[in-house]
């Protein structure tokens, strides 16, 4: 892909960038610098050897220590859809984001309608906990004691599943500022839910709602992906870090995200995760909001469609 091909050839239509169901779920990379060089995506490393990242084809791109990302870069990963993430090694630590989509005004208003009011709230935390327990949630609770109930539950999965496997567990803890001082399981598990938040913020994305505004979590840059990830989490990701971390790996992290690579792509994972969304959010019973009111102003210059999802610009 050149820089001008987003006019296309001669006699062909502009390509069109690959909807997120069908995409690969994510890549690592680290120690090199991302550029489009002779028309191509590619991870150029010190020796100057060439790596070519497909990346119209993938859903988030996870930049490890020592990459440095390229103006062209970037403006073909936002031009495609691909997400950039800044982590830490081993991705279990996240530091930025880009925003390969964004919120589209129509969805980010109705998001924000059923997070302000409480009932409808309330409702599409019933049908979170429904989904993710696989029964009703009780009713005539408030959020704050659906939490509670949650916490139980969520220490009694982790214990359940990691003597499963055969794992010795205490208890989910971690210092952030010290990420290879946690026990095996627990370096596992971050890195598990790392890949996790990175697809789902990638749907979240795509689908054109906003990662910030949650409905069980609250006051975080990515809190509806927490909301999302967590839904799906204990049938996707915590089996597999509990997994590898019995076979106690020299490089935990690793291991994990080339488990949960594989994975995702087996289960179609990315293609369950927009549906998923739209149902938890219908749960709420708000109308959606019309795209426009009949006072507004009308665009000057109108976008040009130019994929299926409908958060990417």
């Amino acid at each position: 892909m050149t820089r001008d091909s987003a006019k296309g050839l001669p006699g062909l239509p502009p390509a069109r960038p690959i909807m997120m169901k069908e995409r690969q779920s994510m890549v690592f990379l680290r120690y090199g610098e991302l550029d489009v060089l002779d028309g191509a995506f590619v991870l150029v490393d010190e020796k100057g050897v060439r790596t070519m990242i497909p990346v119209g084809s993938i859903a988030c791109i996870m930049l490890e220590t020592g990459t440095r990302v390229s103006h062209e870069a970037v403006k073909l990963a936002a031009r495609v859809g691909c997400l950039l993430i800044w982590v830490g090694d081993g991705g279990v630590r996240l530091y930025a984001v880009g925003q390969p989509g964004g919120a589209r005004s129509d969805r980010l208003l109705y998001q924000a309608a059923l997070a302000l009011d409480d009932s409808a709230r309330l409702r599409v935390v019933r049908k979170m906990y429904s989904i993710r327990f696989k029964e009703e949630s009780p009713r005539n609770r408030s959020i704050e004691q659906l939490r509670g109930i949650e916490g139980a539950r969520v220490k009694r999965l982790y214990e359940i599943i990691a003597r499963s496997h055969g794992v010795v567990w205490n208890s989910r803890a971690y210092d952030q500022r010290d990420w290879t001082n946690a026990d095996t399981a627990n370096r596992c598990l971050s890195a598990a839910t790392s890949c996790l938040y990175g697809i789902c913020e990638a749907a979240i994305l795509a689908a054109g709602y906003s990662p910030a505004i949650g409905f069980i979590h609250a006051g975080k840059p990515q809190s509806f992906v927490y909301d999302i990830a967590d839904i799906v989490k204990f049938d996707t990701v915590v089996p597999i870090a509990f997994a590898m971390a019995a076979k106690k790996p020299q490089n935990p992290e690793s291991s994990v995200r080339h488990a949960c690579r594989d994975s995702f792509r087996k289960a179609r994972t990315l293609g369950t995760i927009i549906p998923l969304i739209e149902s938890v959010l219908a749960a709420g019973e708000l109308p959606k909001p019309n795209s426009a009111t009949p006072e507004s102003v009308a665009m000057a210059i109108p976008n040009k469609e130019t994929t299926g999802d409908a958060g990417h610009r």
